[in-house]
């Protein structure tokens, strides 16, 4: 019988037992990659990404039954968003180079997590702690200053109350398609003589096509085997194999989750996770509580800096800002948040634009990909014109996602 871990013990990567000790032992990725840094030679392909993986790997902390570790894209927002933001603090210039530099780090963050195809917990954690971070400040910095009452505060802290417990209903299960029980074998030849049940997750009697493809879209693998047939309600569905599932309509694979989700709009990697069918109510019910307390503490805190002007004026034009660290750590987490919000604003407003013509994220890049679409209001929305019906419609079925599908009587059967 093997004898159980302490609390320094850990199993690797490479399911081997070492010890936290050692932590700094037996790396030979980084030896050799150290020895062709010393002499001059070029990395092997994939050599960064091994060594990244290995001291991940050997990031842990000691724990009752063993060392558990640490997910290290934790760690930068934690350590570096209160630096840049208190080194911009110090100078107008410095200000101006740290929060024009910090949009593109994480653009750049994300595209290379995104062509891995990997999921990081960075961009939770980042914004998670920039809400905690941005809260701390205007306690310290902004509510002494006595022009904020108790009121705004207590209505400022219900705004963030509520937007978390949006984003906490958010990350829980987006749709995902139950993965069928055995052996995993089953074939998609022989789909078409299945009998196929279920919800079609979209509007009675329209069938999906064009939308419904196979190459890689949205987190969607290419090569996926994919069939299509009739459903008993008219409704197309295809075969993913790799769920070794039946898809209903509008539903697809993300190979970020490793999961097919129920009506799959986009991966988000702000939440770590799909927003789909169960979950798109309260990621847009999140986004408009983010909105509108960042926006509401953004005015609490420049008619507190910049007295006497107007929103859009302090913004650009507050003398006196730089006069006190106080005011300058204000203004620019202020500025940060402006940053911050803009970007989350034209997510929303896309999110708006997709629900009132009733189409996702995926089904509008798959009709770009195959040009079935129309771009509309500039090229903002993609209107497939599959599953739309009118405005009211459109939104009246948002509204109704993850609802139990209406009973039908004997006669509507008949």
């Amino acid at each position: 019988m093997e004898e159980p871990l302490c609390c320094c013990e850990y199993v690797d990567r490479r399911g081997r037992r070492n010890h936290l000790a050692a932590c700094c032992c037996d790396c030979r990725e980084l030896d050799e990659g150290c020895d062709r840094w010393l002499t001059c030679r070029s990395l092997p392909p994939g050599a960064l990404e091994r060594i990244a993986d290995d001291v991940a790997d050997r990031c842990r902390v000691p724990w009752f039954a063993g060392a558990v570790k640490i997910n290290v894209s934790l760690v930068p927002p934690l350590v570096l968003l209160p630096i840049f933001l208190h080194v911009a603090a110090l100078h107008f210039l410095l200000g101006l180079v740290v929060l024009t530099s910090l949009p593109v780090v994480v653009l750049w963050y994300y595209y290379l997590t995104h062509r891995r195809k990997e999921r990081t917990l960075f961009f939770l954690s980042l914004g998670l702690f920039s809400l905690g971070y941005m809260y701390y400040v205007f306690l310290q910095e902004v509510v002494p200053r006595g022009q904020v009452g108790h009121s705004q505060v207590v209505l400022l802290t219900s705004g963030l109350v509520l937007m978390l417990a949006a984003l906490s209903r958010a990350k829980k299960d987006p749709g995902y398609l139950p993965i069928p029980a055995g052996d995993g074998k089953s074939s998609h030849q022989d789909f078409p003589n299945k009998n196929l049940r279920g919800s079609s997750n979209g509007l009675h009697g329209v069938a999906t096509a064009g939308a419904a493809s196979g190459r890689a879209v949205n987190g969607e693998a290419k090569g996926y085997s994919r069939a299509s047939a009739e459903g008993p309600e008219g409704v197309r569905k295809d075969w993913c194999a790799k769920c070794q599932l039946v898809r209903p309509a509008r539903a697809g694979h993300c190979r970020l989750c490793g999961r097919c989700v129920r009506r799959l709009d986009h991966h988000c990697v702000w939440i770590n996770s799909c927003v789909g069918e169960q979950n798109h109510q309260a990621f847009i019910l999140a986004l408009s509580f983010f909105m509108l307390t960042s926006v509401y503490g953004i005015t609490l805190t420049l008619d507190t800096v910049c007295r006497g002007r107007t929103l859009f004026v302090a913004l650009f034009y507050c003398p006196g800002a730089y006069s006190d660290y106080s005011s300058a750590l204000s203004f620019t987490c202020v500025w940060y948040c402006a940053i911050v919000t803009a970007g989350m604003g034209y997510i929303l407003l896309i999110q708006l634009l997709n629900i009132s013509y009733n189409v996702t994220e995926r089904e509008a890049r798959l009709a770009l990909r195959d040009n079935t679409g129309r771009r509309l209001l500039g090229g903002l929305v993609i209107d497939t014109g599959q599953y739309n019906r009118g405005f009211l419609c459109n939104w009246g079925h948002f509204l109704s996602l993850g609802s139990p599908p209406p009973l039908r009587s004997a006669e509507d059967i008949v």
